[in-house]
């Protein structure tokens, strides 16, 4: 009797084990869609400071989409364009009169950035590259007092995400965002993540 007590303790005391690395290995950031009010006033307090990197992932790929392609193959869908667009609305929103925006090279991140601010923005080849320098590359550029926005691709996400403690987080979407601070000290710390369709929903709390 004993024994089976002990048996079942120890059963239990293993599945709770296996439960919690499980949930520490394949943890990524917060979902700001669905963090609450308080969550959500902190980071848009943080933009306001211009404190903020906001990492976006380009839209949807022509070259991986049925869609209907918006130009050249290796660019973004029209339906990718009208996300991008609407995430665009939803930065201007928060006000851009104190960022800057950066894209990698490639023709779907440059696709993406036009889309969402109705302008081209400055190419990084850093932001196409990424790998264990983009950390530092990030917080290199971003400017006291100002917000950057970097239109990039999701394996540059998760290289990031690695590099400040995420390095299981699941794979960015299309158009989603990565919202990071890093204060006037140059102390970083990960907000949360933004999907493509949350803007609307934030739009109207």
């Amino acid at each position: 009797m004993r024994l089976g007590k002990l048996l079942t303790v120890v059963g239990a005391g293993v599945a709770i084990a296996l439960v919690s690395g499980f949930v520490w290995v394949t943890r990524s950031p917060i979902d700001l869609g669905h963090a609450g009010k308080a969550s959500r006033a902190d980071w848009t307090r943080a933009w306001q400071a211009g404190e903020v990197v906001a990492l976006v992932r380009h839209a949807e790929r022509c070259d991986r989409s049925d869609h209907l392609c918006l130009g050249p193959e290796d660019g973004i869908t029209q339906v990718g364009n009208d996300s991008a667009v609407r995430v665009g609305k939803g930065f201007t929103s928060l006000g851009m009169q104190q960022a800057q925006v950066f894209t990698s090279p490639l023709t779907r991140t440059v696709q993406t950035a036009r889309a969402m601010f109705g302008q081209d923005a400055t190419a990084q080849p850093w932001l196409e590259s990424c790998g264990s320098s983009l950390r530092n590359e990030v917080v290199a550029h971003k400017v006291a007092q100002r917000n950057l926005v970097l239109v990039t691709h999701s394996g540059c996400i998760s290289d990031f995400e690695k590099q400040t403690g995420f390095p299981h987080a699941i794979a960015a979407d299309y158009g989603s965002t990565l919202f990071v601070r890093i204060d006037a000290k140059g102390q970083l710390e990960v907000l949360g993540i933004l999907n493509a369709e949350a803007w609307s929903q934030l739009n109207s709390d």
